[in-house]
């Protein structure tokens, strides 16, 4: 499955929050898991109890951030394919490309 998510504090003192999410962004590239990461979501690949172990410890880290925190979740829930982190934006550009 392909999980992607935006977690960030809420409430906290300040306009940034790059700390908070560097300390999330840590956690799901510690895990090992491919995964990707840009401007808006952070995008991990893997079996269902490992991705949300996952999603739940950088929740955990940046919840030290503030009182309250924002998840934004979308899943591509496909059993029987790995790989799919690239394989779609493959796809993606090869058909852009015909």
């Amino acid at each position: 499955m392909l999980v992607a998510f935006s977690v960030a504090p809420s409430g906290a003192e300040g306009d940034s929050v790059h700390d908070a999410v560097a300390a999330a962004v840590r956690i799901v590239r510690e895990s090992g898991l491919p995964n990707h990461t840009d401007s808006m979501f952070t995008t991990i690949e893997g079996e269902w109890d490992e991705v949300f172990d996952v999603i739940k410890r950088a929740t955990d880290a940046v919840a030290a951030f503030g009182p309250r925190v924002s998840l934004v979740l979308k899943a591509d829930i496909r059993p029987g394919h790995s790989g799919e982190l690239t394989g779609k934006v493959e796809r993606l550009e090869r058909a852009l490309e015909e």
